[in-house]
C-alpha cells in the first residue's frame, strides 16, 4: 500500500498554535512514513498515520511532501521499504513504525546513511543508551516509560504481589523492565508470551495459581483485546494495571465492559487541559469520525516538530535542522515537552481509569504518576 500526499492550503485554527512559526521560506522537505496498516495492530499505524496528516493538512505547508508504506508488521518488509525509500524516494526523514524490533531494524541503517529518523512509537532501549544517535529522535517516550509509572502506581495502590506478562520482544522486555524499576513488591512470576499471541490460557491459569494480587500486563493491539476479553471470562478478579498501550482508544471499544476502572498510564489523554490538545480532539473527531488515541497525538506532535524545525532551518543543513529538532518549538498535545540528552522526552506521566461516556468508552485522568520522567539510558549516550 502506498499512499502519496503532496500537503496544500487550508490552515485551520490549530495551525495557528501547533505551527505558529512556520516559515513560508522552509526549504522542501520529504517524509518517508513506513508504518503497520494491515494485519494485526494495523489499528496503531492507521492512527499515527492519521494524527501526522492531519497536522501536516492544518499547518497548509506544501513544502511538506509524505510518502507513506505498509510494512505489514514486518521487519524484512520494513528494511525493503526504508531501502527503497532512502535511495529512490530520496526522503530526508523516516517516521512511522510502531513496532520495536522493526524499529531495530530500520533505524540504525538508515541514521547511518545521514536520515534523520523521528519515532513516533517505538522507543526501544538499545537505541536511548549507548546505541543512541544525533539523527534519532523518539518523540513519543522511551519503551520503559510508561510501565515504571504503572510500577509506580501499583505501589500506591498497595499491590504486594504482582504477576506480570509481556510479548517477548524489545518492548516486551523493556516494559516488564521499566515496571520492576518502580514496583517495590514481590514479582508472582514474569511471562514472555509469542508476539501475536490469541490464546491466553495457559497463562490465565497461571495468574490463578500464583497467588499474586494484583496482574500487570503488556499487550498492545490485538493481543490486549484478546487477553481482556479471555481474562474478564475466566472468573479470575485479581486487579489489572497496564500501560495506555493495552487500554487505548481503539481497543476499548473491543473489550466493552471488561476495562471498566482498570488503571493505565500514558503521557497522553483527550482531556490534558491545554489549547493545543483541545482543538487536537476536537480537530481529530471532526476529520475522522473517532476519538483520537495515544497513537493519534504521537504522530500529530510528530508532524509538529517537524514543521517547527521546517521555519527554522533547511533540511539539507544537518546540523542546523538537528539543532531545530532538539528545541522542539512546537505546541504539544502533552502540554510540557522537551528532549532529554539522547534525545528522548522529558514529559509528565498520568495514572488514568477507564470510564463510560455515553456509549463510548474512554479513559480519563485521575492522577500524575510521574513528574517529568526522562529515561533510565539518558546517562550511557554520549550525545549532550
Amino acid at each position: 500500500m502506498k499512499t502519496i500526499s503532496k500537503l496544500a492550503a487550508g490552515a485551520a485554527a490549530l495551525a495557528l498554535m501547533a505551527a505558529s512559526t512556520l516559515s513560508a521560506q522552509a526549504e522542501p522537505v520529504k517524509v518517508g512514513m513506513i508504518t503497520t496498516l494491515t494485519g494485526g495492530g494495523a489499528g496503531l499505524g492507521v492512527d499515527v498515520r492519521d494524527g501526522f496528516m492531519l497536522a501536516a493538512k492544518q499547518a497548509g505547508n506544501s513544502d511538506l511532501t509524505v510518502v507513506v508504506e505498509d510494512d505489514q508488521r514486518k521487519p524484512d518488509i520494513a528494511v525493503q521499504l526504508a531501502d527503497k525509500m532512502i535511495q529512490s524516494e530520496k526522503v530526508d526523514i523516516l517516521t512511522g513504525i510502531i513496532w520495536s524490533n522493526l524499529a531495530m531494524a530500520v533505524v540504525p541503517a538508515a541514521t547511518a546513511q545521514g536520515k534523520f529518523y523521528l519515532s513516533p512509537n517505538a522507543g526501544p532501549s538499545a537505541l536511548a543508551g549507548a546505541g543512541c544517535h544525533q539523527n534519532y529522535f523518539n518523540v513519543a517516550w522511551q519503551n520503559d516509560n510508561l510501565h515504571e509509572a504503572a510500577g509506580a502506581y501499583s505501589n500506591d495502590a498497595g499491590f504486594k504481589k504482582t504477576f506480570i506478562l509481556a510479548p517477548n520482544y524489545p518492548a516486551g522486555k523493556d516494559a516488564l523492565t521499566g515496571f520492576k524499576r518502580f514496583f517495590k513488591g514481590e514479582v508472582a512470576s514474569e511471562i514472555y508470551t509469542k508476539l501475536g499471541q490469541t490464546d491466553y490460557a495457559a497463562e490465565i491459569a497461571q495468574i490463578r495459581a500464583s497467588g499474586a494480587d494484583s496482574v500487570f500486563f503488556f499487550l498492545p493491539g490485538g493481543m490486549g483485546i484478546a487477553f481482556m476479553k479471555q481474562y474478564a471470562g475466566s472468573g479470575v478478579d485479581k486487579p489489572l494495571v497496564g500501560p495506555a498501550f493495552s487500554f487505548d482508544q481503539g481497543i476499548l471499544q473491543a473489550v466493552g465492559e471488561a476495562a471498566l476502572g482498570v488503571k493505565n498510564t500514558s503521557q497522553w489523554n483527550k482531556d490534558i487541559d491545554n489549547a493545543a490538545n483541545k482543538a487536537f480532539v476536537e480537530t481529530f473527531q471532526a476529520e475522522y469520525g473517532r476519538l483520537p488515541s495515544l497513537y493519534a497525538s504521537q504522530g500529530f506532535d510528530t508532524a509538529n516538530l517537524i514543521l517547527s524545525a521546517m521555519a527554522e532551518a533547511d533540511v539539507k543543513d544537518a546540523d542546523a535542522f538537528r539543532t531545530a529538532l532538539k528545541a522542539a518549538k512546537f505546541d504539544s498535545v502533552r502540554g510540557k515537552f522537551s528532549f532529554n540528552t539522547n534525545q528522548h522526552p522529558i514529559q509528565d506521566i498520568y495514572v488514568r481509569e477507564v470510564v463510560k461516556e455515553g456509549d463510548v468508552f474512554t479513559n480519563k485522568i485521575i492522577s500524575t504518576g510521574l513528574i517529568a520522567r526522562g529515561d533510565a539510558y539518558a546517562e550511557q549516550c554520549a550525545l549532550k
